[in-house]
């Protein structure tokens, strides 16, 4: 008897982690102190730079997208969608991302399965000059069946004291700004799986003239990041002085009214007009194909807005113009404190 034996390759370990080595050296920069395979990672916080820095950090995983990628057999993307969903958790407080760190918990660790999922992981953390600074591979059979794998990220970033965005500062009248998501981002899967494996049928191979790609390649388009489209600008203070947004929020799990309602400060109401931006298809193709209620699908899934900016009127010019926003409400008086009434969902 031995550990292998037992279910636990150390060695598929270790060439997991020489396959992946010099991927993640990529990412270092100047601030980064250790190479991979310490105990623990060393960033230090460039003084020059910050002057009253307050670090940012959140956890977050891929939910059962990961599943999708299994039913494909393709986990090069997977990696990316982690990154990307963290630095918009972030991103929200108006923070750079500084460094990344993985768990990947799998029942029989496969090193070319993890390769593929750390390369996802190296190309979204070079896009946003982030250090994937450690992580953690654990081959724990009975805990995970088989091949199954868990996914989990841990970011950390920095902003500016005084240039926190938190949704404090929103006020009466101030316009509501979305922009347009890439799919089903890394959300609402388990409900999307079960329409359309459980109760249609359908095979991930299919091809769904409705998207133009097989159903793999819809469900595993990447969780798109908007710090590369908005950090500059927002941070572009001008003459005025003033951040260019008010508050922000990342639509994930709890839709758009989930979300929203995070951010707005009592005794006002975020007013969302539902049909001021186009419906992707995925999403009208799992609601036209199943008896799923309308306030539903806007629970479950993000239906095409992935992110969301609340502005005074002078600067909505800036958003649309320069990055594509799309106005999509208005800040109203609320005599009603209830989180549940802060978000108003019309034209469903």
């Amino acid at each position: 008897m031995d550990y292998k034996k037992a279910g636990v390759d150390v060695h598929a370990g270790q060439s997991a982690v020489n396959g992946i080595k010099k991927a993640v050296e990529s990412t270092y920069n100047d601030c980064v102190l250790s190479g991979l395979g310490k105990f623990a990672g060393f960033f230090q916080i460039d003084t020059n730079k910050w002057k009253q820095p307050v670090l940012v950090s959140s956890t977050d995983g891929v939910g059962t997208k990961i599943l999708v990628a299994k039913m494909a057999d393709s986990f090069k993307t997977i990696g990316v969608d982690l990154v990307n969903h963290c630095v918009n958790d972030i991103f929200v407080h108006n923070a750079v991302p500084l460094f990344f760190l993985d768990y990947i918990g799998t029942g029989k660790l496969n090193p070319s399965k993890v390769e593929q999922i750390i390369s996802g992981m190296v190309v979204a953390c070079n896009d946003h000059n982030m250090a994937l600074i450690g992580g953690e591979m654990a081959e724990m059979p009975g805990v995970y069946q088989g091949e199954d794998v868990d996914l989990v990220g841990t970011i950390v970033g920095c902003t500016e004291k005084e240039c926190i965005i938190n949704g404090e500062n929103i006020s009466k009248n101030d316009i509501v700004v979305g922009f347009s998501s890439s799919g089903l981002h890394t959300n609402g899967y388990t409900l999307a799986r079960h329409i359309l494996f459980n109760e249609l049928k359908r095979d991930i191979d299919d091809y769904i003239e409705d998207f133009g790609k097989t159903l793999g390649e819809e469900l595993l388009i990447p969780h798109k990041s908007y710090y590369p489209l908005l950090y500059e600008k927002i941070n572009d203070k001008g003459g005025n002085n003033r951040l260019l947004v008010k508050g922000m929020a990342h639509i994930t799990g709890g839709g758009i009214s989930g979300n929203l309602s995070r951010i707005i400060p009592n005794g006002l109401c975020a007013v969302i007009d539902c049909k001021s931006w186009k419906t992707p298809p995925i999403f009208k193709y799992l609601e036209n194909n199943c008896q799923i209620e309308r306030m539903e699908m806007f629970t479950a899934f993000n239906m095409g807005i992935g992110f969301i900016t609340v502005v005074s009127e002078e600067f909505v010019d800036t958003l649309i113009n320069e990055c594509s926003g799309i106005v999509i409400g208005r800040i109203k008086a609320e005599t009603n404190d209830n989180d549940k009434d802060k978000v108003r969902l019309l034209n469903l």
